[in-house]
């Protein structure tokens, strides 16, 4: 079992040990939870990056989207069947 100690600013180092068991890297980004017996869980988050599109990005792929008149045509006579 490894021990630990919490800082005077609440911070906590967790052993070299323990990370490298479950392959947890540094500046991984972990999620806090307390339980109801007490206990402190960590686990690693999700972190995904987010992409914010601009207007005319938004254009170009409703653009790249949008049927051929051909392609409308071939809709409309599978549906008229």
């Amino acid at each position: 079992m490894n021990m630990t100690r919490i800082g005077k600013k609440g911070q906590v180092s967790i052993p070299k040990a323990v990370l490298d068991k479950l392959g947890i890297e540094p500046e991984t980004v972990m999620l806090v939870e307390s339980t109801d017996d007490g206990s402190i869980v960590l686990r690693p988050a999700g972190v995904y990056p987010v992409e914010i599109y601009s207007d005319a990005r938004v254009s170009e792929f409703l653009e790249e989207d949008r049927l051929t008149d051909k392609d409308v045509a071939r809709l409309q006579a599978i549906l008229n069947k």
